[in-house]
């Protein structure tokens, strides 16, 4: 397994976000994207910018992703809404809205441009949650159940694998996948990673089909392969480690959000770090509804 060096991974942008979450590379800004879900905002920054956009939803917001239409997609507490370019919000599909202890999750764009994202209970219950798929015609399918913390997605580079992690499952999950249908079957563990290490959170695919999962509370990042056997770690210099996402001009740079912990003595605790990937990404899937 490689191990990188002291320094690899460099602070990026220093800000203070409670609960940094699903960073996405816009390509028709050439900005990164995210979001503050206790904080209930979404960010966009232009790296080498001294300053940041911020956007206060005035609730929970858990997820982004870019628009075709324009805008963005995001899911909010109670489902997925729209987000135009004048800063309004519009739900388009509500989500668990009889249950009122949970909330939507993380989120991203399959490579047909239908947006998925899960729900979790906010007191952990085992298998409150489920994850669901907004179709292109904005209806919801809701793909698995029993789920207790819905978090990252991301796909293989021919678009045939699914990749999906449940936290309190602690593992890393594959299924096949089909593009035209969006079905997601045969759902199979390729990792184990010992709670110890941390819990699995956000990922991102490279170009190579390796998975990058975000340890949160393991202060690192660990590189899968399809198989996966764990061929890299990567540590980061705070706990709380949430997600990450392929951007920059030649979609090298691995940008990674994190989370402030009350109880740690962290300083950078909710910035957002670049590690320089030895392999690349890709752009990120616009939604295309």
């Amino acid at each position: 397994m490689n191990v990188n060096r002291d320094g690899d991974v460099e602070l990026a942008l220093k800000v203070q976000c409670a609960l940094g979450e699903s960073p996405v590379w816009d390509a028709r800004t050439s900005e990164l994207v995210w979001v503050d879900i206790r904080g209930e905002r979404v960010y966009w920054w232009v790296p080498g910018s001294p300053s940041i956009r911020e956007l206060h939803i005035g609730h929970t917001v858990s997820a982004v992703a870019p628009r075709r239409l324009g805008g963005y997609v995001i899911a909010v507490r109670s489902g997925f809404g729209v987000l135009d370019g004048e800063g309004t919000v519009e739900l388009i599909a509500g989500v668990e809205t009889d249950l009122l202890q949970n909330r939507m999750n993380d989120g991203k764009c399959d490579p047909a441009g239908r947006f998925w994202a899960g729900t979790m209970s906010e007191t952990d219950d085992p298998g409150a949650g489920s994850l669901y798929r907004l179709n292109l015609d904005q209806s919801v399918t809701k793909v698995i159940s029993g789920v207790t913390v819905s978090n990252g997605l991301g796909w293989s580079p021919d678009a045939t694998v699914m990749y999906y992690v449940d936290s309190l499952a602690h593992g890393l999950d594959a299924f096949d996948f089909s593009v035209d249908s969006g079905e997601a079957t045969t759902r199979r563990r390729i990792a184990e990673i010992p709670e110890e290490l941390g819990l699995p959170d956000g990922i991102a695919v490279d170009d190579q089909g390796y998975i990058w999962v975000a340890l949160y509370s393991g202060g690192a990042l660990h590189r899968y392969s399809p198989e996966g056997e764990l061929e890299s770690r990567i540590a980061v210099p705070v706990a709380l480690v949430t997600s990450c996402a392929f951007g920059g001009p030649d979609y090298h740079d691995l940008y990674i959000t994190t989370a402030v912990d009350p109880e740690r003595d962290e300083p950078l605790a909710g910035s957002i770090f670049r590690y320089r990937a030895p392999v690349g990404g890709r752009a990120a899937a616009f939604f295309e509804s």
